[in-house]
């Protein structure tokens, strides 16, 4: 750095606050900085502190010159003069050292210093730092001067400046401070130059607050000024030496970025002169920060301040929004300039969900934390109310109610019905309605590529013509300036004057903009074009990437232009190259039979064309042709006159717009037909004043044409439109309507549709709606949704070829989704609900509801304050992430994943199969052309891409080798850390190897399978979350994996030696997941066991359970047995039971921090319990030691074990909090419970991995341990495990065993469920059980096995095979409550084989009968890998009819059972009656002993068939145990748990017998 002499004397402004000028602002302030301290704060003592980022930059320098000044300084003022002595102290960087601890340690410090009274304190650093050192100094020897040395542009503009001091503590940020004002603010803006960028956008977020509640016109600065002012700080120019510290070498950005923070110090230095104490004004300074700190405290450290303030300000905006205070402009000017200077808006928005990960902001959760905000007076939550841009509703903080907090932060709305009654209809509305979205768009793209300045009036301001206008501005297209408080915009075209953007143009799902810019984009000029910028690149979301812009990229590509498809053909992004001819023009085809904005878009930009346009529509009848007309006469109000040739011929001249003066867009005609059709369904009147018959668009035709033929009562002028609606429930079909002209309007009319009525009730009830295929082609396909949402409601509608039928209902039949309407990011399904949820009883849920911006953003507050109709806000949790499926080929991930997919309500993708859908080739062939490195490089891309595009609401498939690339590892282990989950599907390799063996459809390795397996399978393991073991079809257990619902158990073994209680461990395992191993609890004769001894036990309890093992050597310091002093001992035992295979370990993190890294190291697929006692019970869960301990255990295990010692109830609610605030950044599984009796409601709400006891064991591992059934029943007493209810469906059904199998599970488990018998002829009988709220499930049985299905949601694809249901599950998920039938005969069939028999590729089976058991048991056979299954049945049809049901199953037909068989059966299934009195000959049992009977009929037990195969020694499989084995399964199915089999087969037995 330089000398003394060649800094110069910078020049400086001051800024006064509390009538000093303190506030010091500059650059280069070093050196002044210095001599002023040591010149006006005179002291024996300064102390700079700061931190270890900013010591290394800046502290050396800072001494140095320090010891230079103050030399002078002294020397100055005579001999007698004393120096001043610095000292410097150093801390820790980040909130976590803004502490009671830090705090003490600086003032040890100072006093070890011997500091006195005359000590000064130098705060340099950010807010932390200021905050800190400030309250130092405030009661340091009860107050010692400070300076504030701001280095963060947040604390230049906030902290530093008020005198608002504190530290923090668990219960919250800056609880404990005061005020103590500075001497002096020294904002030296050279400081910002070091700062990160992220670092210097949040402090921009206090930049903007501030403008955005005092002064539009430094608003107005900041929005003009984003480039210079990023570049003042990121981009800085260094001339000349000390640049900007005089006035003649501060750069045009320097002056900018020092008046914007000027600006803001100047703001806050006055509100802090009027109210130093935060008495009222003071309060403004908090906008955006109420539901912003909210936000910090739960994403903090991911989400910075500025960060969650700015999301902050947003929602208060809208807030003020919804109290009628602000305008819509308004927020969306605050929404784009924080979005300009790279702050985020939302916390969906990606980069956001990037840095948070799986965090997620509970809106209870945020309520509760504003509760203790310290800007809340008692009970009552206060606000910043916007009222302008500049400007407060009041001069201070405004009390606003929790319900409306709660609503505007809600992601979901409630849509609530309104009251019938006799007044409503004399209640007559009269509101205005948003700009057009279609003439706005428009009028943005004519008047920039015009002449002259337009002052467009009424303009929708909404998310698509925010991006419209984003994007024009990035091409340099136009300038854009608001008046009159927004609600004027000022255009200032740049006559088709274009360049290549800086960077893509990101379109969202905004499908207008993208179409007009297209063709706005040939437009450009190659001379614009450099070396950096060659192309424009449109890109927008995942459902934009999805939409069809083929025939417009096509046809102006036949014209010249230069368009290529950066990913799908046929889809957005696409990269358009200028050309020296630009948009050629001429004679141009285009296919308009699927869009008009395809036609509009030729159109806009045909007269800057290189030649003359003739545009000829062909393809047949052209789509929405009032959009055409239009976009002709609003081209026509910009100077420019097409002609029409003849039919859908159009010539458009060369020239440029001419801008009107002022240009004046009407409301939109689709948006108008919502509040209209609020009218017609409550019976309420509404006029619209700013939409009539003579409007440009053909939805202004929806109340004549529609609304009118319903039974409303319509009047229409030229310029407005009057709707009065007939009584609730009164409203007509239409059974014929072509809505071609007004095709966004049929969503309106089918919500009115489903609630229409007939007078006389033998007529039909149906609207048919038609002309509307462009609808499938929107933000969604919109018909298909309206389709699946109606039904929901339980309206009967179905698509048309061109349309959609709906049959009307009475609105008391109906009932909204319990899960919500699903809106498909599609504005207009949200506010078509919006309107059906109106006279919905109970209620309406709308998720998405933020999706109504795109048109209408206040359309919510609306709804409520102008049209009546009461709201509430609904929490929905977070998006489902998708889910990756890795694993090798052939391990089942297909299968799984379609399965999953289903049960799970997602889409399935097949990564493979996407490669080879994306490049039209097949894999084998890529990897012959191209080789494997390329292979796997290009699969990493698909791999990325498809993560960006298929985030959410997916099963994603992977191939086999994905895990090869190290990109791909690197992306899969990201995405299972912060985003969704990467299940590892395992399946046992030599079954992997004897299926691959038969697939001749993919390349083959290099290497053996067994070589390529034991490579991968710790790339395997590192890159997923979860894994899932699978052996059979079974998908349960990976559900609920997923689902992350059920909760688990692991049962402690309390027995010196488990050989004794082998014959109870069926019982004592009842409902757990796991036992845990106590090896201190081991007894060999009386004294310690010995290491044989030990893994003896282990081999033994192996050997009687396939359920994990937990191996625990519990220490006596940790209240078990083992001896402390035998440390090393105990972690050879866990390297041993590593080696055996045990699936945990159990850690103790007190122990040797050598021990665990080395045991941490050669852990391998062992997951490592890491646990911590409080024996003591001194330890409180709110206080700092549990934290340590946590974060300890955190560190060293895959799980982590906290446990504590209640003392009373209230130390269980503590515990939950605990463990609830942890898990807001931990994604590790978390065992968390209290030991006594006092703390066994922990042990009943902790989720994961419960220990247990059970009766039979001789004690209990700790005090206050719980069975799995007491913890059922418990949870059921506190609501949290709610009464089921199974049946029987069938006749005759009296004798069934089904009742004893499943009331003996349930009342074994503590379960409150009950299972019973309902017997009936009729299906239809069981409809008002199956629609009951507390069903459960049921199993069916003749005659209904086939007839129920019509009742039922879904079945699965195994009943489908069968053609029967004997299962019925129910399925709550985010789509609803959906009843799916299953069918577990074939499962009861499969189970009782498998155990028996070895089965190879030459095992064949023979089926006997011809009925629905047949086809579950040729099923079962199949899916044993039985490859040749014969079949005989009296009837030969039958025989045949099933060959051609399983055409790939190898079922070859019999005439006799004597009938001569080359290779005779090994497993045969009867699935006749006994008293058929078939003859059983001998030729079947000709394959030998051992071989296996399964006997399908129950009564008598030992059948004819069973006799004869125990004469030939076959394995004889009763009726009985096939009933037991599918019992089990169903079990299972309803409860997600184990059936206590032991149990049920004793009692049930023994009632058979009886």
């Amino acid at each position: 750095m330089s000398t003394l002499l060649e800094q110069p004397e910078p020049d400086i402004i001051k800024v006064s606050i509390l009538n000093e000028e303190s506030i010091i602002l500059g650059f280069h302030l070093t050196k002044f900085m210095i001599r002023d301290v040591i010149s006006n704060i005179p002291s024996s003592t300064y102390v700079i502190i700061t931190d270890k980022n900013i010591a290394p930059i800046y502290l050396t320098k800072i001494v140095e010159d320090f010891n230079i000044i103050a030399s002078e300084i002294t020397l100055a003022k005579g001999k007698n003069a004393l120096k001043p002595r610095l000292i410097t102290y150093i801390i820790p960087p980040g909130e976590q050292t803004k502490s009671r601890d830090t705090k003490a340690e600086i003032e040890d410090f100072l006093l070890s210093k011997a500091c006195a009274r005359d000590t000064c304190i130098l705060a340099m650093g950010g807010g932390v730092i200021g905050d800190l050192v400030g309250f130092v100094a405030a009661t340091f020897m009860r107050g010692v001067p400070f300076v504030q040395i701001p280095t963060t542009l947040l604390a230049m503009v906030d902290s530093s400046i008020g005198g608002k001091t504190a530290i923090d503590t668990p219960h919250g940020k800056n609880l404990i401070g005061s005020f103590w004002q500075p001497k002096r603010i020294y904002i030296d803006l050279i400081f910002l130059e070091t700062l990160p960028e992220r670092e210097f956008i949040n402090g921009m977020a206090e930049v903007i607050k501030t403008a955005a509640i005092s002064s539009e016109s430094d608003f107005i600065i900041l929005e003009n000024g984003v480039e210079k002012i990023r570049e003042a700080v990121l981009n800085p120019k260094r001339d000349v030496p000390f640049q900007g510290a005089k006035l003649e070498t501060r750069t045009p950005s320097q002056s900018l970025l020092l008046s914007v923070i000027m600006a803001s110090a100047q703001f806050k230095a006055y509100v802090v002169t009027h109210d130093e104490r935060e008495g009222g004004l003071r309060g403004l300074l908090n906008f955006g920060h109420t539901i912003g700190h909210a936000i910090e405290a739960i994403m903090y450290p991911e989400l910075l301040h500025g960060e969650c303030v700015s999301i902050g300000m947003i929602k208060e905006a809208e807030i003020a929004r919804h109290l009628g205070y602000l305008n819509q402009v308004a927020i969306s000017r605050l929404y784009k300039i924080l979005q300009d200077y790279g702050l985020p808006v939302s916390l969906e928005e990606k980069k956001v969900k990037d840095l948070v990960g799986k965090k997620f902001c509970a809106v209870d959760k945020l309520m509760e934390i504003m509760k203790v905000d310290k800007k809340i007076q008692g009970d009552q939550k206060r606000i910043v109310i916007l009222s302008s841009i500049g400007n407060t509703y009041e001069k201070k903080a405004t009390v606003v109610s929790d319900s409306v907090i709660h609503k505007i932060l809600s992601p979901a709305i409630k849509v609530l019905p309104v009251t019938s009654s006799p007044n409503i209809s004399s209640i007559h509305i009269t509101m205005t309605t948003p700009g057009s979205k279609s003439i706005s768009n428009r009028a943005l793209i004519l008047a920039a590529l015009g002449v002259g300045t337009c002052k467009l009036k009424s303009l929708l301001y909404s998310d698509d013509t925010q991006v419209m206008m984003v994007a024009l501005q990035n091409l340099g297209a136009a300038k854009f300036e608001w008046e009159n408080n927004g609600e004027v915009l000022i255009v200032t075209g740049g006559g088709g004057n274009l360049q290549i953007p800086d960077n893509e143009l990101y379109l969202g799902n905004a499908g207008t903009a993208s179409r007009f810019l297209t063709t706005v984009c040939t437009l450009i000029s190659a001379e614009t074009a450099t070396q950096t910028k060659m192309h424009t690149i449109l890109t927008g979301n995942a459902r934009m990437k999805q939409r069809p812009i083929g025939p417009l990229v096509t046809t102006l590509q036949e014209n010249g232009s230069q368009i290529r498809y950066v990913e799908n053909e046929g889809s957005l992004p696409i990269e358009i190259t200028p050309s020296q001819t630009k948009f050629k023009g001429g004679k141009i085809n285009l296919a308009a039979s699927i869009s008009s904005q395809y036609v509009s878009s030729i159109l806009l930009s045909a007269p800057y064309a290189s030649e003359p346009v003739t545009l000829s529509l062909t393809g047949g009848k052209v789509v929405s042709q009032p959009y055409i007309d239009m976009t002709i006469a609003m081209m026509k109000s910009f100077g420019i006159e097409v002609k029409r040739l003849e039919d859908n011929v159009y010539y458009i001249p060369q020239g440029k717009y001419t801008n009107p003066s002022e240009y004046v867009i009407e409301s939109d005609a689709s948006s108008a037909t919502y509040p209209l059709a609020v009218a017609a369904i409550t019976g309420i009147t509404c006029t619209l004043p700013n939409i009539g018959a003579s409007s440009l668009q053909g939805d202004a035709a929806f109340a004549v044409k529609v609304l009118k033929p319903m039974g409303c009562t319509v009047t229409q002028t030229e310029t407005s439109t009057t709707v009065k609606g007939p009584p609730i429930g009164s409203l007509r079909p239409l059974p014929n309507i072509d809505m071609e002209t007004m095709t966004d309007a049929f969503l309106t009319a089918s919500v009115l549709a489903a609630v229409a009525s007939n007078s006389d009730e033998g007529e039909e009830c149906i609207t048919r709606i038609t002309g509307i295929s462009n609808q499938r082609v929107k933000e969604c396909n919109r018909i298909a949704a309206m389709v699946h949402e109606l039904t929901k409601f339980g309206v009967v509608a179905s698509e048309l070829p061109d349309g959609i039928q709906i049959h009307g209902s009475k609105t008391q039949s109906l009932k909204g989704p319990a899960s919500g309407v699903k809106c498909y990011d599609d504005h207009r399904i949200a506010m078509s609900f919006s309107i059906l949820g109106c006279v919905i009883p109970d209620g309406t849920i709308i998720l998405e509801k933020k999706c109504v911006e795109k048109t209408w953003p206040g359309w919510w507050d609306d709804l409520e304050s102008k049209l009546g109709i009461n709201l509430l806000g609904v929490d929905i949790g977070s998006d489902q992430e998708s889910i990756i499926f890795i694993g090798m080929r052939g391990a089942g991930k297909t299968t799984l994943g379609k399965d999953v997919a289903k049960a799970l309500n997602r889409e399935f993708l097949d990564l493979d199969h996407h490669f080879e859908s994306l490049l039209s080739t097949t894999i084998s062939k890529f990897i012959e052309e191209e080789g494997w490195d390329a292979f796997r490089a290009k699969e990493f891309e698909i791999l990325k891409s498809v993560l960006s595009t298929h985030s959410s609401g997916h099963i994603i498939a992977c191939g086999g080798g994905i895990v090869e690339h190290p990109s791909s590892r690197d992306l899969l282990k990201q995405y299972s850390q912060n985003h969704g989950d990467v299940v590892h599907i395992v399946r046992d390799i030599n079954d992997v190897i004897r299926y691959l063996n038969k697939d001749n459809s993919r390349p083959s390795f290099d290497d053996e399978l067994l070589n390529v397996w034991n490579k991968r399978e710790i790339w395997y393991n590192e890159c997923s979350n979860l894994d899932n073991k699978i052996g059979g079809s079974s998908i349960d257990n990976l559900i609920e994996i997923i689902r992350k619902t059920k909760r688990t158990f692991f049962v402690s073994l309390t027995l010196p030696d488990i050989t004794p209680a082998l014959k109870d461990l069926p019982t004592i395992t009842h409902g757990v997941d796991a036992i845990e191993f106590r090896v201190d609890l081991l007894s060999e004769n009386g004294n310690l066991p010995s290491v044989e001894y030990i893994f003896n036990q282990l081999e033994i309890l192996r050997r009687a359970s396939s359920l994990p093992i937990i191996f625990t050597v519990r220490s006596q310091s940790q209240g078990g047995k083992y001896p402390d002093t035998q440390e090393k001992e105990m972690f050879l035992l866990l390297e041993q039971a590593i080696k055996s295979g045990c699936e945990y370990i159990d850690v103790e993190i007190l122990m040797s921090p050598s021990l665990i890294s080395n045991l941490i190291e050669k852990k391998g697929n062992a997951k490592i319990i890491a646990s911590w006692h409080d024996i003591s019970g001194i330890t409180k869960w709110d206080g700092e030691e549990v934290r340590q301990r946590f974060r300890a255990a955190q560190n060293i295990g895959d799980i982590i074990k906290i446990v504590g010692r209640a003392s009373c109830l209230s130390d269980n609610f503590k515990l939950r909090n605990f463990v609830e605030l942890q898990q807001q950044h931990c994604k590790k599984p978390i065992i968390a419970i209290n030991m006594e009796t006092e703390g066994q409601l922990s042990r009943i709400l902790n989720q994961y991995f419960t220990p247990v006891t059970h009766p039979l064991l001789p004690s209990k591992a700790a005090s206050g341990q719980l069975s799995v059934a007491e913890i059922h029943k418990g949870l059921h007493l506190i609501g949290q495990l709610p009464k089921k209810k199974f049946y029987l469906f069938g006749t005759p059904i009296a004798h069934s065993m089904s009742p004893t199998i499943h009331n003996t599970g349930f009342d074994v488990l503590g379960l409150p469920y009950h299972y019973d018998l309902f017997e009936s002829e009729d299906v239809k009988a069981v409809k008002p059980i199956i629609e009951d709220i507390e069903f459960g499930g049921a199993s069916v049985t003749i005659p209904h096995k086939i007839n129920i299905i019509p009742l039922l949601d879904q079945i699965t694809e195994q009943s489908k095979l069968i053609g029967a249901v004997n299962t019925i599950t129910v399925m709550e998920s985010e789509a609803g409550r959906k009843l799916i039938g299953d069918n577990t005969d074939w499962l009861g069939i499969f189970y009782s084989i498998k155990p028996l028999i070895e089965i190879d590729s030459k095992t064949t089976g023979l089926v006997i009968g011809g009925g629905g058991t047949s086809r579950a048991g040729i099923f079962a056979l199949h899916q044993l890998g039985v490859s040749t299954i014969y079949l005989y049945n009296r009837t030969q049809d039958k025989i045949k009819e099933l060959i051609d049901q399983f055409p790939t199953y190898g079922i070859i037909g019999l005439s006799s059972l004597s009938e001569p068989i080359q290779n005779p059966p090994r497993i045969i299934v009867s699935t006749i009656p006994a008293t058929s009195n078939l003859e059983i000959p001998n030729e079947i049992f000709s394959s030998g002993k051992g071989g296996v009977i399964v006997e399908m009929a129950y009564k008598p037990r030992r059948t004819q068939l069973l006799k004869k195969g125990d004469e030939k020694e076959w394995i004889g499989v009763e009726g009985v145990q096939v009933l037991i084995e599918q019992g089990l399964c169903q079990f299972e199915k309803w409860t997600g748990r184990k059936a206590p089999r032991n149990i049920i087969e004793e009692i049930v037995y023994k009632k058979y017998d009886s």
